[in-house]
Parts: structure tokens; C-alpha cells; sequence
């Protein structure tokens, strides 16, 4: 089975804590503060190698987790960051988030590689804190968080033209006659179950890309036959040849339905240069229909030109016309844009609610990271946290909230009791 789309789970690491200690030796009686500080968490990155061409090694593995740094020691010790996770995929992969579905990179080149999800820092050993006026800190940070998301994978096949039609056109056979590809081919319809790619040399210079895509039913555009699932692959490619079955009942008809699934689908499609080629001339009855056909089709406007897949005539006539309208088109499009991680917007930003029982919670990006990150068995880091609150303007929203001594405040999953 093909398998062109998944939803997985990334997490990077955590950083590894800094560390508390003082130097303790012999003949010192009084040593600085000498903790080392945390190890950076492993980041999760997507990485595009050329020899992948589905995404089917995501179908049983969904969940992908990063190292966490190592924390700091004494003497200065500082942790080992962890290395990065890397997650191989195949060229032509859209990343969009999962829950949001913001486009986070789109990989077509291979090497290309995309930070998913960042490592957390580590965090600073009390040697970081020390200064003139508190030569012995008894304050270090936690390592920060990791972070988590959920990403949608999409596989795009990348092909220079691709190739359409109705079931039982001839487009594998095409595939087949033109390159080495070797799709399977059977005279009845929806034998290609999945995108087939073939590489077919013009000549030394010259080579096209081709994708034979699935026979298109109507309805495909919502799904229906797994047209929804193979639509996706004709957005990148830059020309079109619409196959059309010459031993069919009604050519015409069959044309009209596949370009009303492509407009339906994206209206962008439409517009892609398109060869109008009628199949299987070596049959009577295609040669019977072919004036008629070729008329109504330069009628509408569109170029139509006369082959047999399987006896190869007028294929190579078509493929150098295919060559001609792929060099008039326009450059690839690149509203995808290459890769760039997003990472937390406004992370400075919050929001103080009142919980049912009367505390009061603080949400925020920064503020709950720093919460993780305080040590809250040391009188120092609580101070430190509460500079934050500060800094922030947490402090004077909680007071304009109306909060009072002794009331409760959850900030993450911490529980706090307020304190003026």
C-alpha cells in the first residue's frame, strides 16, 4: 500500500540542570561556588535523503523522542549535550503543524534538513550567579524544557510532468514504454494503486521527469477512489499530458470529468500547461474516433496529438512537445517556501485567569518554562523566580487581579501560595 501522508509526535530533550556545589578541598577553607552548567537537550530534525520515495516506515512508528542533556557536576564541570534526533525523509515533503496547520518547511532537496522541535537549553550552575555581592549563591537553574508537537507529513511527488486520465488509459504503459520504470499493468482498471516515477532521456542532455499518477474517477477530489490521496502529487508537477482512452466510450467525456476533478480539487491545475494525447491508435476503433476528438479538442483550445503506448508510435513526438511546453512554463512556484522552523510566538506574552475555587492561574509560554527551571528548595532561586514575575509585569497583573496575601496561584503544574 502507498502511504503519503502521516501525523507523528516529536519531543526534543530537556537540558540537563546546572549544578549547586562549592569547591571543597583540602587547605580551602572557603571555596567559590563551582557548579557546572546543564547539557543542551538533543533538537528533533527532519532530514530529506533521495533513496525514500513513501512515507510508510511512519505507519507503526508514530512517536519520536530526543535525548535529554546531562546535568552539570562540581568544579565546573558542564554537562554533554545530546546529540540530534534525526528523522529521514523522502524529497517532496510538506511539514505542516498538526494542530494549527501552519506550513513548517516544505523538503524537496535532498540534504535539506528542518529543526522540528528545538532542545531545551541547559540550565546555569550557581558558578554562573556568583558576583561581588553574593559570592556564594545558593541558585542554579533546571534544565528548560524540551518541547513537543505534532506534524503532519505530507508526500508530494516531485516530477517535471505528470501524467492523468480516466482508469485503464494507458498511463502506466506510457510510464513503462518511455523509461525504465516498471509500474504494473493490467488491462483492467485501477491496477496502479500508487505514483509511479520514470525518468525518460530525450536525449544526452535532456532527461523529463514523469509521474504516473492513479486513474482519476468522479468524485476523486473528495476522496472517492483514493483520488484525494494522488491529487496532491499533480500540484508540483509543472506540465501536464491528460491521457485519454481511445478504446473508451466516450473520449470527450472522460476528458471533461478528469479536468472538472482537477479544478475542483485546486483551480490552479487548470491553468498548468496540458497535452491532449488520444491512446491506443493501433486500435481500429481509436483510429475511428480520432478526427472527431482532435477536432472538438483544438476547438476548446488544446493541443491533441495521436500515440499508442504499447506500439510506441508518436510517443517520443510526445514527449519532446512535453519538453518544449515544460521549458515555456513558468519557474516552480515557491509559496512553500523553504524550510524554516517557527518556533513559540510572544513567548513573553500571558494571561492570569481565576480558577472555580478562587486561586488564580498564569499562563504563559516563558513564565511556565521558568517555573520548570526553578530550583524551589532554595530560598535564592525562589527570589529569582519572583523577579521574573517582575520583569514580566506578571506581578502588577496578579495585584491589579485583586490577588491577596496567602491566596493561591498555579502557574504550570506548580502551586504557589502569594506572597507580598
Amino acid at each position: 500500500m502507498y502511504f503519503d501522508e502521516a501525523i507523528i509526535t516529536v519531543r526534543s530533550g530537556n537540558g540537563g540542570s546546572g549544578a549547586i556545589h562549592f569547591r571543597r578541598e583540602k587547605f580551602v577553607t572557603h571555596g567559590g561556588p563551582d557548579g557546572g552548567d546543564g547539557g543542551r537537550g538533543g533538537d528533533v530534525i527532519l532530514e530529506v535523503i533521495p533513496t525514500l520515495n513513501t512515507l510508510l516506515s511512519f505507519k507503526h512508528k508514530t512517536e519520536f523522542n530526543a535525548e535529554n542533556g546531562r546535568d552539570g557536576q562540581g568544579r565546573k564541570m558542564f554537562g554533554k549535550s545530546a546529540a540530534p534526533l534525526p528523522i529521514l525523509l523522502p524529497p517532496g515533503t510538506v511539514v505542516r503543524d498538526a494542530d494549527t496547520g501552519e506550513l513548517l518547511g516544505d523538503l524537496t532537496e535532498p540534504g535539506q534538513r528542518l529543526v522540528a522541535a528545538k532542545g531545551g537549553r541547559g540550565g546555569r550552575g550557581n558558578a554562573k550567579f556568583a558576583s561581588s555581592r553574593n559570592q556564594a549563591p545558593q541558585v542554579a537553574e533546571k534544565g528548560e524544557p524540551g518541547a513537543e508537537r505534532r506534524l503532519k507529513l505530507e508526500l508530494k511527488l516531485i516530477a517535471d510532468v505528470g501524467i492523468v486520465g480516466v482508469p485503464n488509459a494507458g498511463k502506466s504503459t506510457l510510464l513503462a514504454s518511455v523509461t525504465a520504470a516498471r509500474p504494473k499493468i493490467a488491462p483492467y482498471p485501477f491496477t496502479t494503486l500508487q505514483p509511479n516515477l520514470g525518468v525518460a532521456e530525450l536525449d544526452d542532455h535532456q532527461t523529463l521527469i514523469l509521474a504516473d499518477i492513479p486513474g482519476l474517477i468522479e468524485g476523486a477530489h473528495l476522496g472517492t477512489g483514493l483520488g484525494f490521496d494522488f491529487l496532491r502529487h499533480i500540484q508540483r508537477t509543472r506540465v501536464l499530458i491528460h491521457l485519454l482512452d481511445g478504446a473508451g466510450a466516450d473520449p470527450l467525456a472522460d476528458f471533461s470529468q478528469i479536468n472538472a476533478e482537477l479544478a475542483l480539487f485546486d483551480e490552479s491545475l487548470t491553468r498548468k500547461p496540458q497535452i491532449v494525447a488520444l491512446n491506443k491508435m493501433d486500435l481500429p476503433d481509436a483510429q475511428a474516433k480520432w478526427p472527431a476528438v482532435q477536432a472538438e479538442l483544438e476547438r476548446r483550445g488544446y493541443e491533441a496529438m495521436a500515440i499508442s503506448a504499447v506500439a510506441q508510435t508518436g510517443v517520443r513526438d510526445l514527449l519532446y512537445r512535453a519538453a518544449q511546453r515544460l521549458a515555456e512554463a513558468p519557474p516552480p512556484s515557491t509559496a512553500e517556501g523553504m524550510p524554516v522552523y517557527h518556533g513559540p510566538k510572544d513567548e513573553a506574552d500571558f494571561a492570569v485567569t481565576r480558577e472555580p475555587d478562587g486561586a488564580f492561574r498564569v499562563r504563559g509560554a516563558r513564565i511556565e518554562r521558568a517555573a520548570k527551571m526553578t530550583y524551589w528548595e532554595y530560598d535564592e532561586a525562589v527570589q529569582r523566580f519572583q523577579q521574573i514575575l517582575e520583569v514580566l509585569g506578571i506581578r502588577q497583573a496578579l495585584a491589579d487581579a485583586g490577588i491577596k496575601e496567602g491566596d493561591t496561584v498555579y502557574i504550570g503544574e506548580y502551586e504557589l501560595e502569594w506572597s507580598d
